[in-house]
């Protein structure tokens, strides 16, 4: 056989290019000479398919895959580019049934590739390891970043292409402090390391932290607070939250104790009533997440100049509290409400206060105010913890000046912020520092300084009684002409009304450190002048602002009581009326409401008295507090109800018996001996 039919059975090219390259046919004479090999295994074809496109850096890109590469030659290239038709470059093996390739194919590849890419000859270093970086970065033509803004391109036509099929237009909002709502709570603004990390630095802040963090136990991640290596892991505290209904809009839900914290709450109850705080601290090595005794043990804790530990101990009820919440529970919808009513939500609305009040301490006024916010948004239409008596406070001292006056614009109108004497003051405060900024123009800037004067001399003639308290706290020596006028005299501290003698005295007792500055004082100077000569000039507004403060300020709501008692200012707590101060005041639930509502009660304890002795019985009617029907309640009816009732006749004769008995006896005094000793001039020597 010829050497041109074996060819022909091998799958060799029997017809080649018209054009072949100079010494191509050196080489294929040399082929004819070679003697005949024995087809290679299906591994040797894979190494050497490999060794040969490494060559080629194109041919890495466009190769198929190594291991499919007998599948996709043999099913999808039938007719390969380049060859004949009608030719096979496949033979089949009658022993493997796999499609075999001979060696003359992979010289002819391999001789195409060396010619193609003669400028591109491997150059081998002393590792003999090829060096294609350069050629790499020469022949690179698209970059990612190129490749990002073609394909941010593409989608930009193609969203116009859609729009304008449809015949609408794609526009993009951006939503700007203005445009959100007033109670519109940041997740961010809600981690008082946010705000230290911009008056400090990140470093200063987080620089312990990011030593310890690879060390840290797992703790649930939370908004509220952040979870502290030394708190014990969560575990079920027996408190879950339940969607009630949703209406108007918002969502009810309310928190829900089960039987176990039932228990707790009553096992509370009792080392209250003993006024023990080592019963507190057994409950609490027992039931660790038992939040009315975290909330009690942080006032003790208060009382005792320990604010660490105190701010500590509202920090994991606040992390107990969300770790039940509600799937659909948000902090920053502005939609989920708690009913203060329910026994089982005033715990939360009490930490987050107390929490509020410990970050505003800590140096952290913008974290308070978005606290402030969240607590205002859980029950707006009754406002528990008469959260509107502070906003303005903290607003003020997170210079967050025009969200206070755009509060102001959108609620005096159905609320009367006016009305109050911190609203009434603090925002023509806002307004004179807005009107200080640089970054203001001339107009804006003298349209500023004109509303805080009209409004702080309207806020000084409503108020006229808030003058001279305010400059006794700032240290600020009030002029002549102030002292001798009547109008700022004390007859109208005297004369105003009990009610808004409480306001004034919260508010001065709060926000009196924000108008110590000098230039706040020269301002309220030039003011208090001016209002003076409006006074002598018999200006309407004195006569009208005077008879408003007699009608109104007659009755003060519970809820502006249970304030004043949590901001433990001494001025307002003294202006409480004897009907407050008289009753017992519990931290963990301050004046609760008169319309409670309660879903389970505590069991009736059963006093030894009731069934003790008439003398035990006697003991107990010395206290101050005793009342026999309230320790003795008849349990029967009928016949048996008669004969309690003379039983408790008896026993009350016996008792007034014995009292008398007390009252009469005298005891007669020792008779006094005069000791004289021997030379009886009754000396001492």
């Amino acid at each position: 056989m010829s050497s041109r039919g074996l060819r022909k059975l091998r799958g060799e090219r029997v017809q080649e290019p018209l054009t072949h390259p100079a010494g191509q046919e050196e080489e294929e004479e040399e082929e004819e000479e070679r003697p005949l090999e024995p087809a290679p295994t299906r591994k040797q074809r894979r190494n050497k398919k490999n060794k040969a496109a490494a060559g080629n850096l194109y041919r890495l890109i466009s190769e198929p895959d190594a291991e499919n590469d007998a599948e996709n030659y043999a099913v999808n290239e039938e007719n390969p580019p380049g060859e004949p038709d009608g030719i096979s470059l496949r033979l089949k093996d009658p022993l493997t049934e796999e499609d075999d390739q001979t060696e003359a194919i992979q010289n002819i590849e391999n001789d195409e590739i060396e010619k193609k890419n003669e400028s591109d000859v491997l150059q081998t270093n002393s590792n003999n390891k090829p060096k294609r970086k350069k050629k790499r970065k020469k022949n690179r033509t698209n970059t990612p970043a190129d490749f990002q803004e073609g394909a941010t391109d593409d989608i930009d036509s193609i969203l116009q292409e859609i729009d304008g099929s449809n015949g609408f237009q794609y526009h993009t909002h951006t939503v700007s402090a203005d445009t959100r709502p007033l109670l519109y709570v940041e997740h961010r603004n809600l981690n008082p390391e946010t705000e230290l990390k911009r008056y400090f630095g990140a470093r200063a802040v987080l620089g312990e932290q990011r030593s310890k963090q690879r060390h840290r136990s797992l703790h649930r991640s939370t908004w509220l607070t952040t979870p502290k290596d030394t708190w014990p892991r969560y575990t079920k505290t027996g408190i879950s939250m339940q969607l009630l209904e949703t209406k108007g809009g918002a969502q009810y839900f309310s928190f829900e104790h089960n039987r176990d914290y039932q228990q707790a709450q009553f096992k509370f109850l009792d080392a209250v009533d003993s006024m023990d705080p080592n019963n507190i601290l057994a409950l609490l090595h027992v039931n660790p997440h038992h939040i009315d005794s975290l909330l009690q043990l942080s006032d003790i804790c208060r009382m005792q100049e320990d604010q660490e530990m105190a701010r500590d101990l509202i920090e994991k009820a606040l992390y107990c509290f969300e770790s039940a919440f509600h799937p659909v529970f948000s902090l920053t919808s502005g939609n989920s409400r708690l009913d203060y009513r329910r026994t089982e939500n005033r715990s939360f609305f009490l930490a987050l206060y107390k929490h509020m009040v410990f970050l505003e301490k800590r140096g952290c006024p913008r974290t308070a105010l978005e606290f402030c916010k969240l607590i205002r948004s859980l029950d707006p239409d009754s406002d528990p913890l008469c959260a509107l008596l502070i906003i303005d406070f903290l607003a003020l001292r997170a210079r967050e000046y025009a969200f206070l006056i755009r509060l102001y614009e959108e609620w005096e109108f159905h609320l009367n912020l006016s009305q109050l004497p911190n609203f009434a003051f603090s925002v023509p405060l806002a307004y004179y520092h807005l009107s200080q900024q640089e970054d203001m123009s001339d107009t804006e800037c003298t349209q500023k300084q004109e509303r805080a004067k009209r409004l702080i001399q309207n806020a000084l003639i409503v108020f006229p009684s808030v003058l001279m308290p305010l400059l006794d706290l700032c240290g600020v020596q009030a002029d002549q002409a102030v002292l001798s006028h009547n109008f700022f005299g004390v007859g109208v501290q005297i004369r105003q009304p009990s009610a808004l003698k409480q306001l004034v005295e919260l508010f001065i007792g709060r926000n009196w450190m924000l108008w110590k500055e000098a230039r706040i004082m020269s301002w309220l100077e030039e003011n208090v002048k001016e209002v003076l000569r409006r006074v002598d000039a018999k200006d309407p507004l004195v006569q009208e602002s005077e008879n408003k403060r007699r009608i109104r300020y007659q009755n003060v709501p519970r809820n502006i009581y249970r304030h004043i008692i949590l901001s433990e200012i001494k001025e307002a707590i003294a202006t409480l009326p004897p009907e407050i101060t008289s009753q017992p005041v519990m931290g963990y639930d301050p004046l609760p409401p008169l319309d409670g509502i309660v879903t389970y009660s505590r069991p009736e304890r059963v006093t030894q008295a009731a069934d003790g002795s008439t003398l035990s019985l006697f003991f107990r009617s010395l206290l101050p507090n005793f009342n026999l029907q309230e320790d003795r309640r008849p349990n029967m009816e009928g016949e048996g109800a008669e004969v309690q009732h003379e039983l408790n006749q008896g026993v009350n004769r016996l008792m007034a018996a014995m009292r008398d008995m007390l009252a009469n006896i005298r005891f007669q005094e020792p008779p006094q001996e005069e000791y004289q000793d021997g030379d009886g001039d009754g000396e001492w020597d």
